[in-house]
């Protein structure tokens, strides 16, 4: 319950942080329309930032801290509604490789990943007691740091690809969880993409990544897939809305836990405190498809995204 509380007092915070920031910025005077493409991300409007921070390659340096809140059902003897709470840290950090091509580096960090895992049942057998697979009807909460992501992407800059967002490359996934019932304790790798348009009010596009188990301690071979799809239509002030959930497929399971399919609705809003600017995010999702054991019903996402300057300027590769 406190729990609970705190994230409801998050909420409001947040959601009155904006409503007093955009009232602030309506009072300003707008300055005459400048290009904006060679500003220094400090120095660039609040929308302009809002685009580039919905762009999953874009040039901006950012540090995202995103709190998911899972509403699950068991599945088993206890039917009772359970969480499963996951926070990520998720740097953005893109590099310039030359004029015409950047090199996109997204980490995600599980820095906390609360699951309930079933108790098993201890059966007794001929030659003594062992412990099955099978659920006993109470649940526990592990708790743990997670396994960790990282997807790089070759992209061709605007100056190639116009306003169509396009980057493939490989993704990884490192056995990095403090203990099994928080990760898969196995090294996976395969493809990720992005393709998408940037429009001068929207966005849309999908961002798939598929993982293959390819060592590691795990029992079981891996095969993933994690699909983003996302959209968002801009509003003046930094304001938006739009939606971004993850498709999730495992293609070893059953066909009635193979897929976790999310629909959602996220409002966000960049606001600059200091001369960096940052965007504040809330989405609400619901699953209409979800695995019948522990599946996922409802998402809370919040998520918490400032803009840092770039650490490393210039073309690595200089004229090439």
């Amino acid at each position: 319950m406190k729990h609970r509380n705190a994230r409801t007092l998050l909420l409001i915070g947040v959601l009155g942080f904006l409503v007093v920031g955009n009232a602030a910025a309506q009072t300003t005077q707008n300055p005459l329309p400048v290009d904006e493409s060679n500003l220094p991300d400090n120095q660039k409007s609040v929308t302009e930032v809002n685009k580039e921070l919905s762009n999953p390659i874009s040039s901006i340096w950012a540090l995202q801290i995103q709190e998911n809140t899972y509403f699950i059902h068991p599945g088993i003897e206890d039917k009772s509604s359970r969480n499963a709470v996951n926070v990520q840290f998720q740097p953005v950090l893109p590099l310039a490789l030359t004029d015409d091509w950047n090199l996109i580096t997204r980490p995600v960090f599980q820095i906390v990943n609360s699951v309930p895992v079933p108790v098993p049942t201890r059966v007794t057998t001929a030659v003594g007691v062992v412990t099955s697979a099978v659920p006993a009807g109470r649940i526990y909460q592990a708790t743990g740091f997670g396994d960790t992501i990282l997807a790089t992407l070759l992209s061709p800059s605007p100056k190639l690809a116009g306003p169509w967002l396009l980057g493939a490359g490989p993704t990884f996934i490192f056995p990095t969880a403090t203990t099994t019932n928080v990760g898969q304790k196995k090294w996976q790798l395969g493809p990720g993409g992005v393709f998408g348009y940037l429009g001068e009010h929207y966005i849309i596009g999908v961002f798939p990544q598929q993982w293959f188990s390819v060592g590691g301690n795990g029992s079981k071979q891996t095969s993933q897939m994690n699909v983003q799809y996302f959209a968002s239509y801009f509003l003046p002030h930094g304001w938006s809305v739009g939606t971004s959930p993850n498709v999730l497929i495992n293609w070893y399971a059953s066909n009635e836990n193979k897929v976790t399919f999310p629909i959602g609705l996220n409002v966000s809003k960049v606001q600059k405190l200091g001369i960096l600017p940052v965007k504040f995010a809330v989405q609400g999702q619901y699953m209409p498809v979800n695995p019948s054991v522990f599946g996922q019903r409802w998402n809370i996402q919040v998520a918490i995204t400032p803009v840092i300057p770039k650490l490393i300027k210039g073309n690595i590769l200089g004229d090439w």
